[in-house]
């Protein structure tokens, strides 16, 4: 591995503090909790960035406190305890909060390709297809979107979570026993799958023939509760679709600005870009994506994997809903 690409990793994976850190951004001079809106970001989303980036973060009416937690698991925990009151994750977290009957609610969902969802082994590896996985150790983080694309893929394959070891780790420690060759294989998400490539790796097999291709925002029922704090998560949700409709169109630009905010190489974010962020855009959390998200439910509970099966739909709040193509829309409509 070259030794720019190992600095870029160290930005990326060593650094716990600065993952666990608060950071604000935001134009309004009002400090008041009303006015106030917690957000939760990933290192690999950069919801954050891409505000600034878009300009959808200019002239803001109230304050965003912003939270940076390591993938999606542990920021909706967050969500549900009430230090944060929303952010985006994947597709499985929010299966794994309602399992935990946490106080929150779905209140968005985002289509993109799956492209950069992947099974990838390391240099050298043998190993050709999933189903040669069996009695194989895979890294991934429980609950993320990349233990469905997993779970899934075994699945198709004709095994099983109980056919493999599941090494559960959050990114960081996951991209190290990846590349010091401590696990066969790794399931994860752009743009961890882009620097893992990089680093030699190779893709075995992409969520695209076994996932929904979508993406959800979380809310606390804390904030959905607060009359004001729910106009700034209504607010909050169509700037980040404009955002993302805008990444579309400025894929350089973007790739850019997410590569300095994330410490990684501009190649990285370039390649992340193309394949997976720039086909998001925003759709409505209809009965397609609660059926598609209750499919994830029953599989998991099928599979042992969160202790029973329960109503999704329990866990949604549509009011933020207007204006918004179906869920199984496959193309962006035009800006």
């Amino acid at each position: 591995m070259s030794r720019p690409l190992r600095r870029a990793l160290a930005a990326v994976v060593l650094t716990p503090a600065l993952i666990a850190a608060l950071t604000s951004c935001g134009s309004s001079a009002s400090s008041s909790p009303a006015r106030t809106l917690r957000v939760g970001d990933q290192k690999g989303g950069a919801s954050q960035a891409l505000l600034d980036a878009s300009g959808q973060s200019k002239s803001l009416p109230y304050h965003i406190s912003w939270s940076s937690f390591s993938s999606g698991p542990p920021m909706v925990e967050a969500i549900g305890a009430g230090s944060v009151d929303i952010g985006a994750v994947g597709n499985t977290p929010p299966v794994f909060a309602g399992s935990a009957h946490r106080p929150v609610k779905v209140v968005g969902a985002l289509r993109s390709s799956e492209a950069g969802d992947a099974v990838l082994v390391p240099k050298g590896s043998a190993l050709t297809d999933v189903a040669a996985l069996k009695g194989r150790t895979i890294a991934v983080a429980q609950g993320s979107s990349a233990h469905n694309t997993l779970v899934a893929l075994l699945l198709k394959a004709g095994l099983g979570p109980a056919d493999v070891h599941l090494s559960y780790l959050q990114p960081a420690d996951a991209l190290a026993a990846f590349t010091a060759g401590k696990v066969d294989a790794w399931a994860v998400w752009d743009p961890y799958t882009a620097i893992a490539e990089q680093a030699g790796g190779h893709i075995l097999a992409t969520g695209e023939p076994v996932s929904a291709g979508l993406a959800f925002t979380v809310a606390s029922d804390g904030a959905l509760a607060d009359p004001a704090r729910s106009e700034l998560v209504g607010d909050y949700l169509r700037r980040v679709r404009a955002a993302w409709r805008w990444a579309a169109t400025h894929q350089e630009q973007w790739a850019q600005v997410w590569a300095k905010e994330a410490g990684i190489p501009y190649e990285v974010a370039l390649v992340s870009v193309r394949r997976t962020q720039s086909t998001s855009f925003g759709v409505a959390l209809d009965d397609d994506a609660v059926r598609s998200e209750q499919r994830i439910v029953d599989t998991f509970a099928a599979q042992k994997l969160i202790p029973s099966s329960f109503t999704f739909a329990d866990f949604t709040d549509r009011r933020f809903n207007a204006d918004l193509p179906p869920s199984a829309t496959t193309t962006a409509p035009a800006n």
